[in-house]
């Protein structure tokens, strides 16, 4: 566990950034008032993730590979990294509806019906804790393998 420590407090201050934007986009509106906006903005997302995955790799290179890092072992860390934050996606998703937004769901489902995006079964079958739970688990796995393997291309030092 020790030779994975670097990988798990990155793995945990991803979860917890996550976390705050949440909280970040309820109180801006965006799961309420402000729904209509909210796919828009939830991509913005993508900067604190990439930024946490950038200094994840060189705090790896820095502090575990004595100042060098290859494309492979960079790859290999945010591999790591990457499976944390899906081993935690349930976590998340589950602080995140129960805790720091209860009424996303109901709300989102309100607004894809009354724009005629969805069917009322369709929308409540999509918008569900397990539901997001598995996009959760999905979108980490597929963002961290791409997001890993850029950023490891730029992070490397021999």
């Amino acid at each position: 566990m020790q030779k994975y420590k670097t990988e798990l407090k990155w793995g945990v201050i991803f979860m917890v950034t996550s976390l705050v934007w949440m909280l970040l986009e309820r109180l801006a509106g965006l799961h309420g008032a402000h729904i209509d906006k909210h796919a828009t903005y939830t991509n913005l997302f993508a900067i604190p993730a990439i930024a946490i995955y950038v200094l994840a790799l060189l705090d790896k290179r820095k502090r575990d590979l004595d100042g060098k890092m290859s494309y492979k072992e960079g790859v290999i860390t945010g591999l790591i990294i990457t499976a944390i934050v899906a081993i935690l996606s349930p976590l998340a998703q589950w602080l995140t509806a129960v805790v720091i937004t209860p009424g996303y769901f109901p709300a989102i489902i309100e607004y894809t019906v009354s724009q005629g995006e969805m069917s009322r079964a369709a929308a409540e079958e999509y918008f569900s804790l397990s539901s997001y739970i598995w996009i959760a688990i999905i979108g980490a796995l597929g963002m961290g393998v791409v997001t890993s393997l850029i950023v490891a291309a730029f992070t490397r030092k021999q």
